[in-house]
C-alpha cells in the first residue's frame, strides 16, 4: 500500500510521519521478499538445466527449490492473515476480517480479566501520589485562578437551579425542622453551667452591680424614687421633706453595698449570687414547664416573618454578590476563592498524613469504579471494534506489523530451502550406497 493511500485513512486512523516511514519501508520489504522468492524459482530453472552438467547443481536445485515452495507457503500465510489471497474464497483465510466479531469480544474480555482486575488496578493507583499531585496543583497560584474563575462561572447558574427546582423550598423545609427538633433547654443549661464553672459570671455580676449603681445615682430615678417614698410617707414628714432624706440614705446604703461586693472577691452576696444561678441552671435542665417555655419562644422566633425576610434578604444579597463576582465587576471572592485554594495545597502538602488519607480515599473510591464499570469498560471496546472499518484496521495493522511478517518470508525461503538441500543429500547419499 502506498504512503498516499495510507495518508486517506479517515480521521479515526490518524496518519503519522512516523506511519508514513513505515509503509515505505513495508513496500520495500515486500519488494524485497518477492524478489527473492522470483530469485530462487529462477534459480532452481537454471539448475535443473544443468543437472546434466555436473552433479552439483543437483544440490542447488534442490536448495532453490525448496526456498521457493518455503517462501510460497510463507506468502500465503502471511496474505492469508489479513485477506484472501489472489482474492480466491479459500477456506481459513482473511483470518483477521472472518473473526473481528470474536476477536473484539475476547479482546475486550481480555482485558476486563487481567487489566480491570481488582489487585492490580489497586497496585497501580498506589503506586500514584493523589495528595501530592493534588496539593502542588493547588499550590500553583495560576492553577488558583483558573479554578476560582471557573467555580465562580458554575456559581450563579447553582443559585438559579436551586430557585427553580424547588430546592430551595426544601432546604428551607429541612432547616426549619431541624431548628425546631432541636431542644433548647440541655444546650442552655449546659452553657450556663460552663459559663459558671469558669468563673465568668463574676465579671456579669460586676457589670449588673455598676449598672444599678449609675442607674440609682440618675436624677431621673432619684426624682423617682423620691415620689415613691413620698405617696408612702404619712403628711407630718411630708412637711418636714423627709423624703429627701430617706432617698438619700438609701442611695448612699446602695452605694456602699456596691463597693463592698464589688472590692471582696469573698462577699457572702457573690456566693448567694453563684447558688442562685446553679439553680437556675439545675432548673433550666430539668423543668419540663423551662423547656416548654423555651421551646415556645422558638417556635414564635423561627414563625416570625422578620426571620423569613431575614433569609430572603441574605440569600438576595448572596447571590447579587456572586453575580458581581462572576461578571468581573468584583474580584474580592475571587481572590478570596484563589487564596482558599493556594492555603488548601500548602496545608495538603505540609501534612504528610492528610496526604495519606487523600491517597487511601481515592485509591477506595477508584477501585470501587473501576469494579463497577469494568465490564462497561469491556463492552465499550468490543463494540468499539466490532463497528470499525475492517479493510482500514487492516492497512493500519499491515504498516505496523506488516514488515516483520515479510521477514517471515525470508526465513521461510531459508529454512525451506536449507531442508530442501538435507533431504537431498540424505536422498544422494543413499544412491551411492
Amino acid at each position: 500500500m502506498s504512503s498516499k493511500a495510507f495518508m486517506t485513512l479517515p480521521a479515526t486512523f490518524i496518519a503519522t510521519p512516523a506511519d508514513v516511514e513505515r509503509a515505505a519501508e513495508l513496500r520495500r520489504v515486500k519488494w524485497l521478499a518477492t524478489g527473492l522468492l522470483a530469485a530462487t524459482f529462477a534459480v532452481f530453472i537454471a539448475a535443473r538445466t544443468l543437472l546434466p552438467v555436473h552433479p552439483v547443481f543437483g544440490f542447488i536445485a534442490a536448495f532453490a527449490e525448496a526456498a521457493t515452495i518455503g517462501g510460497l507457503a510463507d506468502w500465503y500465510a502471511v496474505v492469508a492473515l489479513f485477506k484472501r489471497p489472489l482474492g480466491l474464497p479459500i477456506p481459513h483465510t482473511a483470518i483477521i476480517q472472518s473473526n473481528q466479531q470474536r476477536i473484539a469480544e475476547k479482546l475486550g474480555e481480555f482485558i476486563e480479566q487481567n487489566f480491570l482486575e481488582s489487585g492490580p488496578v489497586e497496585a497501580k493507583l498506589r503506586q500514584i501520589d493523589f495528595g501530592t499531585f493534588i496539593a502542588d496543583w493547588l499550590r500553583d497560584r495560576k492553577r488558583a485562578e483558573d479554578l476560582a474563575r471557573f467555580v465562580l462561572r458554575l456559581l450563579p447558574e447553582a443559585f438559579s437551579a436551586t430557585e427553580t427546582s424547588g430546592l430551595m423550598q426544601f432546604i428551607t423545609r429541612r432547616v426549619t425542622t431541624q431548628l425546631l427538633s432541636i431542644d433548647l433547654a440541655p444546650l442552655a443549661a449546659g452553657a450556663l453551667r460552663g459559663f459558671v464553672q469558669e468563673g465568668k459570671h463574676e465579671g456579669l455580676l460586676d457589670d449588673i452591680l455598676r449598672v444599678m449603681h449609675r442607674t440609682l445615682t440618675q436624677e431621673e430615678t432619684m426624682a423617682v424614687i423620691r415620689d415613691k417614698v413620698r405617696a408612702e410617707m404619712p403628711t407630718l414628714l411630708k412637711l418636714y421633706r423627709a423624703d429627701r432624706f430617706v432617698v438619700n440614705r438609701i442611695i448612699a446604703s446602695a452605694t456602699k453595698f456596691f463597693e463592698e461586693v464589688q472590692g471582696d472577691p469573698n462577699h457572702p452576696f457573690r456566693g448567694e449570687f453563684d447558688r442562685m444561678l446553679l439553680s437556675f441552671v439545675e432548673r433550666l435542665g430539668s423543668d419540663k414547664a423551662f423547656a416548654e417555655r423555651i421551646d415556645g419562644l422558638k417556635r414564635d422566633l423561627i414563625a416570625r416573618p422578620e426571620v423569613a425576610n431575614l433569609g430572603r434578604t441574605i440569600w438576595a444579597n448572596a447571590k447579587d454578590f456572586i453575580e458581581r463576582s462572576a461578571t468581573g465587576e468584583s474580584q474580592v471572592l475571587m481572590q478570596q476563592l484563589s487564596r482558599m485554594f493556594v492555603e488548601a495545597g500548602e496545608a495538603i502538602a505540609g501534612d504528610a498524613e492528610l496526604r495519606g488519607e487523600i491517597n487511601r480515599g481515592l485509591v477506595a473510591i477508584l477501585r470501587t469504579v473501576v469494579a463497577e464499570q469494568k465490564s462497561g469498560v469491556s463492552t465499550f471496546i468490543a463494540d468499539q471494534m466490532k463497528a470499525w472499518d475492517m479493510e482500514q484496521l487492516l492497512q493500519l495493522l499491515e504498516i505496523n506489523v506488516g514488515k516483520d511478517l515479510q521477514y517471515i518470508r525470508f526465513n521461510g525461503s531459508l529454512i525451506g530451502g536449507l531442508a530442501g538441500l538435507a533431504l537431498y543429500t540424505l536422498e544422494y547419499a543413499l544412491r551411492l550406497l
